[in-house]
């Protein structure tokens, strides 16, 4: 068997960097994946994809100017699918160049194929050839997740579909239904109804997306009505058929049915693990096919982590990042750290929303004295240049020293806005630094400075 100081499976996000760091530690340093590409599901069915059909959407339906032409802007008026997937496919390719280019540079080998544990220092590779052995001191499981599947709900891959297919579908449905109201359900959601498309969105609990900002949740959620978007939540899909006549009925368990021509099934994502042999290695994983780790993201088997979205939430890519490069450097003792509860979300929905540290709802529960300062876009030049009036940006602020709780932005822009927020909060900064800071002019992030102020005038009232 050819031996490895470091296996990494899978070359996602969190493969990819656990496989750079391990290279810079001095170790040899192999990667496997399944696919004939590298990238793993964020570059090549997930992030990357939906992400870039996204902005394909945005342009091509001429949302950035909607506002100041009228909602009957479009800058191309027949919009197909085939133009969605031309930009899709041209940042697919390069992202895999990129992350290809990356490997070769840091002499990582890649080894095509499906990995299976013998032990837990030894692995097989089975691919076209053949099975293939290796063996390496340590190991890290990235090998990422696929959507869930239901019984209820029989996939067909044409108009019964998963996330995976989307980009692959003929043509742009008239009425899409949605099952599943987490963040890649509310994300494509979004996405079509920007379209134009009748999007029903079916969701078994009584808000959006749970765990964030409820204000910024019942905002997306006017912006989701004000495109004609039907949402039925408290509702559960208790089956789905396909008419003779291509037609999809979704029959819910209150005996509503709703009918489109596709259906989209986005409840939940299941580890990738059935063909990992886990048990040979002392490794378990849950019924969703997570894997528990630790907080240096070692499994039951010391020698061996996992990272990524395959051991559960929060799954996002840039976290997934994180997680392989620390797991790398826990495995050959390099000192690293970092703090979950500083991680940053965005969910790129239309409007995207992005935020960072507590929410209303969660400081209240903790007994949290605090103050909300909300600037909103129309109030800011830049937002009317840019023709976004509906976003707005919101800090929360403890009442007494003034420090920075959390910040909670919907809007075009909202990702990378947010990171200023994210250094003073990590840096334990106080409102008072937006007040004193000049901010180029005109920006969207004078918005910081204006949600301050509104803050701090409420303290002075009281």
């Amino acid at each position: 068997m050819e031996k490895y100081d470091l296996l990494v499976i899978g070359t996602g996000p969190a493969g990819q960097r656990a496989a750079i760091q391990g290279a810079k530690c001095g170790r040899r340093v192999a990667c496997v994946e399944q696919r004939e590409v590298v990238g793993g599901v964020c570059v090549n069915t997930g992030t990357i994809p939906s992400k870039t059909f996204r902005e394909a959407v945005l342009n091509l339906s001429g949302y950035y100017t909607q506002a100041l032409y009228g909602r009957g802007y479009r800058a191309k008026e027949k919009i197909t699918m085939a133009d969605l997937a031309f930009r899709v496919q041209h940042v697919v390719k390069t992202e895999i160049d990129v992350t290809m280019a990356q490997l070769a540079r840091n002499n990582i080998d890649v080894l095509t194929g499906t990995a299976s544990f013998i032990d837990k220092h030894s692995i097989t590779v089975l691919n076209s050839r053949g099975i293939t052995g290796y063996t390496a001191d340590q190991i890290i499981i990235a090998t990422g997740t696929k959507p869930a599947v239901s019984a209820k709900v029989p996939v067909n891959h044409r108009n019964i579909i998963t996330s995976d297919d989307v980009i692959g579908l003929p043509e742009i449905p008239k009425t899409l239904i949605v099952v599943g109201g987490g963040v890649i359900g509310v994300e494509y959601t979004c996405m079509f109804a920007m379209l134009g498309v009748r999007v029903i969105l079916v969701e078994k609990r009584g808000r959006l997306l749970e765990f964030a900002d409820a204000e910024m949740v019942e905002a997306l959620s006017y912006h989701l009505r004000d495109n004609r978007v039907t949402m039925r939540l408290n509702e559960e899909v208790s089956s789905v058929e396909e008419l003779p006549d291509g037609t999809v009925v979704a029959n819910l368990e209150s005996r509503k049915k709703i009918s489109g021509d596709v259906l989209l099934y986005a409840v939940g994502r299941q580890g990738n693990v059935e063909d990992l042999n886990l048990s040979s290695a002392g490794v378990t994983a849950d019924a969703r096919g997570r894997i528990p780790v630790d907080a240096d993201y070692r499994t039951s088997t010391p020698n061996i982590y996992a990272v990524g979205d395959v051991i559960g939430f929060p799954s996002l890519a840039s976290v997934s990042m994180e997680q392989g490069r620390l797991a790398a450097a826990h495995a050959f003792q390099i000192p690293a750290h970092s703090n979950p509860a500083n991680y940053p979300y965005g969910i790129y929905t239309i409007p995207e929303i992005s935020f960072i540290g507590k929410t209303e709802e969660q400081l209240t529960e903790e007994d949290v004295p605090y103050e909300v300062g909300v600037a909103f876009y129309r109030e800011i030049a830049r937002g009317q240049i840019r023709g976004d009036t509906t976003g707005r940006l919101k800090i929360i602020f403890h009442r007494e020293t003034k420090e920075l709780l959390g910040v909670h932005i919907i809007g075009e822009g909202a990702s990378e806005l947010l990171h200023i927020g994210q250094a003073v909060l990590i840096l334990g900064g106080t409102v008072d630094y937006f007040v004193n800071t000049v901010f180029n002019y005109p920006t969207l992030a004078e918005c910081y400075k204006a949600a301050a102020f509104n803050g701090l005038n409420k303290l002075a009232k009281l």
